[in-house]
């Protein structure tokens, strides 16, 4: 069984499956939240791996939930446009955000060779020591014995450092990135009104501006607001499209990574046998860093739209119908990864997930986000025996991201 509470997830099993196949509906942002999502996407696998659901809270959508599948669409961007939204929700009409991710080539393959620069070997090489230096000094500030927030503490804390190294940022300020990201993945409805959101994520895009002037007055630099302002294909970008682009990247650096080290500490406690077995054996961390990847699944899901009609799975896809790749679905599909519920740090091939997506939108800062989290591990175990998740963690409402807002924790102290 998954991970989480074993009554709920019970209770989910039950009414996974006795509920009417074509009123199954896995957008629900609550099923995320409380973990309870797990046996829907098993029945989908089972009995309808191309289901479709006709009414919902974001309106009649395809759900693809095997790997194969999900590879398949993937790999027919011709078919299975990004144009758009990549996610199950659609954007207002009236707050519209163009981003690379969201478009098809030639316009997306164009932007993203802009930036890829930024996670090249060589770059990845210069910036391993500033991570082990930075993870070390978090490590080293964590009180011990004392209940505290691993969220804020360290997941945050590290990818939020990270990601103001890449921009070139203003360090003392670097947590103005966090709150984009959150405003940008959050459902804020019960703090904010739409309209300040908007207002909110404008303020981000002004002031990003401000830094995009000065990087453009100056030659060419290493971060990613200055290869955006020089490059051919990215230094004309209209306002909305710019703060589209800044919104990805300040997203993509840093919510999957920091969702992967919280989760990665979360399976090492509910798999204690695995726990014991990486503090005898540390050179199982690489593995281990894509299992965590796996079993997380930081991104849910991604979204396409039909650009005409196909048979696909045994169903008519209609030309303009939402199809919806769950890939927290694909990474526990059973007839392609080995007891895929569980959380086993030296699987064989533990590279083979969907975490990263597929194809020409593979993540761009795959290798990024491996090394920040194998650093941190390392660096883990140099210092602390264990580290103790006390509580449930708390997790985000959303069907986009597999997301934690806080986990208390306790590095027990050394006798």
């Amino acid at each position: 069984m998954a991970d989480g509470n074993f009554d709920a997830l019970r209770a989910a099993r039950e009414e996974a499956y006795s509920t009417p196949l074509d009123r199954i509906d896995v957008s629900l942002g609550e099923r995320f939240q409380n973990n309870t999502i797990w046996p829907f996407f098993e029945r989908l696998r089972h009995e309808d791996p191309v289901h479709y659901t006709a009414e919902s809270e974001f309106g009649p959508y395809w759900s693809i939930t095997r790997f194969d599948d999900i590879v398949a669409v993937e790999s027919n961007h011709a078919v299975f446009s990004s144009e758009g939204s990549i996610s199950i929700q659609e954007q207002a009409d009236d707050f519209q955000l163009p981003m690379f991710i969201a478009m098809d080539p030639p316009k997306h393959d164009a932007q993203r060779k802009v930036i890829s620069p930024i996670v090249s070997p060589h770059n990845l090489q210069n910036l391993a020591p500033i991570i082990r230096e930075r993870a070390g000094k978090i490590l080293d500030e964590l009180p011990v014995g004392e209940t505290f927030d691993w969220v804020d503490r360290v997941s945050i804390e590290l990818t939020t450092q990270m990601l103001a190294t890449l921009f070139g940022f203003p360090w003392e300020e670097r947590r103005k990135l966090t709150y984009w990201s959150d405003l940008t993945t959050n459902d804020m409805s019960e703090t904010m009104t739409l309209d300040e959101v908007r207002n909110e994520l404008m303020g981000c895009a002004f002031y990003f501006q401000n830094l995009w002037n000065q990087r453009k007055a100056e030659p060419l630099g290493t971060d990613l607001i200055s290869m955006l302002a020089h490059g051919e294909s990215t230094r004309d970008m209209p306002l909305m499209e710019f703060l589209g682009n800044i919104l990805l990247l300040i997203v993509g650096g840093n919510d999957t990574t920091r969702n992967s080290i919280t989760g990665g500490l979360l399976a090492l406690n509910q798999f204690p046998d695995q726990y014991d077995r990486l503090r005898a054996d540390p050179s199982l961390i690489p593995g281990m860093v894509s299992e965590i990847i796996r079993w997380q699944s930081p991104v849910a899901h991604m979204r396409r739209t039909a650009t005409r009609d196909i048979d696909f799975g045994g169903k008519t896809i209609r030309k303009g119908d939402k199809v919806v790749m769950w890939y927290a679905s694909g990474n526990r599909d059973e007839t392609v990864i080995d007891n895929p519920d569980a959380f086993i740090i030296d699987r064989a091939r533990p590279r083979h997930h969907l975490s990263f997506g597929f194809g020409i939108h593979r993540c761009v800062g795959n290798r990024l986000a491996e090394m920040q989290l194998r650093t941190i591990w390392e660096e883990v175990l140099l210092r602390f025996p264990r580290i103790e998740v006390v509580e449930e963690p708390v997790r985000l409402k959303s069907n986009f991201l597999r997301a934690y807002k806080s986990m208390k924790v306790r590095i027990p102290a050394r006798h």
